[in-house]
């Protein structure tokens, strides 16, 4: 199968439009020929019409034109690639569609209700795409001109199109998260095109602009570096840039005023942050929420995805004041996700619960000590509701552990078993789990303190890691003593309140914990 690109940006393979063309064609499966105008001599038709009268099919102008014409003609895929001009073509797009003449010939066609000509070679086998970006919010109401011209050449309906609003975020490494998202969707639509055409539920998602207008327009309008009156250059980067990162910020219904001091520009600004939106400032300012002070170069090495700002944290490249929170929910705060998005801490999907892996276990250490074979029987019923609760939340390992866990000591507890054995027992075994995981890659508490603290990416975060192994090692150690008292308390009076006395210390532990998870990284970012 001959699959041609026609690529009409003049900055040839810089083009944003270029890169939804690979995407697509990625997700097709198609191996093109791109063919890029800002390199091939392509000169305006003559209007001579020679390729009608003299030299019929031919043009009389000797250039790169011979070897589209012959290409076109031979594609089985031709496929349109370009940014939108003045609400039409690039001048060099428009150029090789005039010189398209000699492909049709000169009589009238009857079939063409408001004049045409008929084509000169048959093309009825060949199928066609139009992929543009432009740098509007959206693309609806600014591609008139184009579907027209379009809808003449092949007929309204009878060839796919993709028009990208905002197409200029994609040159920017900083929205790298965001636009990725965009390319995977028109790689499914490549991928539908090629078994026969874009679906309508596609073709309405890749309409959804990506950043929504207000946001996209101030950073459009900050990129261009120059005064709001378009004549004076600006020598304050740092300004333009946290503009286009202000821009960016989705409200969570919360006030805040995040303060950057770029140690290398000797200039502070403020992003006062209100419940409904934001705004930028450079002085008269405020008491700060968040402080950050880092280089410049830092912190924009970290926007493109040049460095990790986990990483540059952990290093020490900057630093931060105030509250650190912030810094772990900070892709959800500013536009790792497309505009549709739900706010922080709002996002669907399930979420693992930590009161899933802990009922089983409370089970087990008061139940039997009351009455060791009733006991034993609403371990093992609780043990096996664990799994009916995975619908509802998302299972960890941890969680698959406990079950047969909890089912074996309560059968034996229902069996005959000591409990005197059971419950300490069970204290081991669960405090054996927590330990081990310290060790581990994830340790148990960051499967569920993730939760809040911005998902699957707070486990690419070391310090939300390494607080997570201290308390998990804490919380093991803790376990793994509780059976020694435990097994001396249940030869006394307390045994069938054994399980009241041993969430004593658990209770403190907790207030410690979410003390510290707090305390410990942002004494790590205070430097």
């Amino acid at each position: 199968m001959n699959i041609f690109v026609v690529n009409g940006s003049p900055r040839a393979e810089n083009s944003n439009s270029l890169q939804l063309t690979r995407a697509f064609l990625d997700g097709a499966g198609y191996d093109a020929e791109i063919a890029t105008l800002a390199k091939l001599r392509i000169a305006s038709c003559r209007g001579c019409f020679a390729c009608w009268q003299k030299t019929p099919g031919l043009c009389a102008i000797k250039d790169d034109m011979a070897w589209i014409l012959n290409k076109i003609i031979t594609a089985d895929v031709l496929v349109w690639s370009f940014p939108l001009y003045y609400f039409s073509l690039p001048g060099a797009l428009k150029n090789l569609i005039d010189r398209e003449l000699p492909l049709h010939l000169p009589f009238m066609a009857a079939d063409a209700p408001n004049g045409g000509h008929p084509p000169r070679h048959d093309l009825s086998r060949q199928r066609h795409a139009v992929i543009s970006t432009c740098g509007f919010w959206r693309s609806e109401g600014n591609y008139d001109g184009v579907t027209a011209m379009f809808d003449h050449m092949y007929g309204n309906g009878n060839y796919a199109k993709i028009f990208c609003g905002q197409g200029e975020l994609f040159r920017f490494p900083e929205l790298r998260e965001r636009t990725r998202a965009y390319l995977e969707l028109v790689r499914k639509a490549g991928a539908e095109f090629a078994r026969g055409g874009i679906r309508p539920e596609t073709q309405r998602e890749l309409a959804e602009p990506l950043c929504a207008r207000e946001a996209f327009e101030q950073m459009a309008d900050a990129s261009w570096g120059v005064s709001g009156d378009g004549t004076v250059k600006t020598d304050d980067d740092g300004f333009g840039f946290m503009t286009q990162m202000a821009a960016l910020y989705r409200p969570d219904g919360k006030g805040r005023v995040i303060e950057f001091a770029f140690t290398d520009l000797a200039r502070t600004y403020q992003i006062i942050c209100s419940p409904d939106g934001h705004r930028l400032i450079r002085d008269d300012f405020r008491p700060y929420t968040t402080r950050i002070e880092t280089p410049y170069a830092v912190w924009k090495a970290i926007a493109r995805g040049e460095i990790s700002g986990q990483e540059a944290l952990s290093q020490r490249k900057y630093r931060v004041l105030g509250d650190f929170d912030l810094l772990l929910r900070w892709d959800g705060l500013f536009g790792a996700g497309p505009a549709s998005s739900p706010p922080p801490g709002k996002e669907g999907g399930q979420k693992s619960n930590m009161a899933v892996l802990l009922a089983p276990w409370m089970v087990l250490w008061a139940a039997p000590a009351v009455h060791p074979a009733a006991g034993g029987v609403l371990g093992v019923i609780t043990a096996a509701a664990v799994p009916l609760i995975w619908f509802l939340c998302k299972p960890t390992p941890f969680e698959q552990i406990s079950v047969p866990a909890v089912a074996g000591l309560s059968l034996l507890a229902f069996a005959g078993g000591d409990p005197r054995l059971i419950v300490p027992a069970g204290y081991g075994f669960f405090g054996l789990l927590w330990l081990s995981t310290a060790f581990c890659g994830i340790p148990l508490t960051a499967y569920y303190a993730q939760n809040s603290h911005g998902g699957g990416k707070a486990l690419e975060n070391p310090l939300f890691m390494r607080t997570n192994r201290i308390l998990t090692a804490s919380w093991g150690v803790l376990f793994l003593l509780t059976p020694f008292w435990t097994y001396w308390l249940m030869a006394t009076a307390v045994s069938p309140f054994i399980g009241l006395v041993n969430a004593a210390l658990p209770v403190i532990l907790g207030v410690f914990s979410a003390w510290f998870q707090k305390w410990y990284p942002a004494k790590w970012a205070r430097g």
